[in-house]
């Protein structure tokens, strides 16, 4: 565990499944700057690279209370800008990992980190998990993909109540409404997130990363266009050499 005040990543193998660990719970896991940058650094390690799986988590207290925002308030336009060039890229790129992702959660999940978790495949957590938007709070909103990605999971309706107003909800609500997939066990939402990270690695990688882009694209696809997609993706898969790997 780091001593200083920036925080790290944490990445180790569970056989076929990559850990990610946010460290830096004594700030509650805020994303700053150098923490993406190190979430960057470690999506790209080899130990990632190498997987079939991805799990990220912030460990037993908290996953993410959110972005550094008296950081990013420092911030010019000019800079701002630059920021999802860089370091504000991640949340991006782990939604694109060819590996399927499950997000592990427990404790505070709120703006950045809710954004990062809404980028997982997967998301489970245990009763302790609290969620929510709070930035309209301090005068800006979700930018790292939260608003897309909550209202293409909850329908605009309930987006624009829990974003306009700030709302807070628990695991619970958030399985009732699709967000989660599975409660674990208080504690156990790091173990379960692994096992499911196993399960997955049986399959072939291809045929996971081709069905999660098919998943993506048929979203905002006419439909004639997402079945021709499933079609001509079914169609590469048949005839993969790898497929039954």
């Amino acid at each position: 565990m780091p001593t200083d005040d920036t925080g790290t990543v944490e990445v180790t193998r569970e056989d076929e499944a990559a850990v990610v660990t946010l460290r830096h719970e004594r700030k509650k896991n805020a994303l700053s700057t150098h923490l993406e940058d190190e979430l960057l650094r470690a999506l790209g390690s080899s130990e990632v690279e190498s997987s079939r799986a991805v799990v990220i988590t912030g460990g037993n207290t908290v996953f993410s209370a959110g972005a550094d925002v008296i950081e990013l308030r420092e911030m010019t336009p000019q800079a701002t800008s630059d920021y999802y060039r860089a370091s504000g890229s991640v949340y991006q790129l782990f939604a694109e990992l060819r590996q399927p992702t499950i997000a592990a959660i427990t404790g505070y999940c709120l703006g950045g980190g809710l954004e990062l978790a809404l980028a997982a495949d997967i998301r489970i957590a245990d009763p302790a998990a609290v969620f929510g938007f709070p930035e309209i709070g301090i005068g800006i909103l979700p930018s790292s993909g939260g608003i897309t990605r909550l209202a293409r999971m909850l329908g605009t309706g309930r987006t624009r109540d829990l974003i306009l107003r700030g709302k807070r909800f628990d695991a619970r609500q958030a399985e009732q409404w699709g967000i989660l997939t599975e409660i674990t066990a208080p504690g156990e939402h790091v173990k379960q997130a692994t096992a499911i990270a196993r399960e997955l690695a049986v399959h072939s990688p291809l045929a996971l990363s081709i069905t999660k882009q098919v998943l993506d694209v048929s979203l905002d696809a006419p439909r004639e266009a997402a079945l021709l997609l499933e079609q001509l993706a079914y169609s590469v898969l048949n005839n993969a050499a790898d497929r039954n790997l």
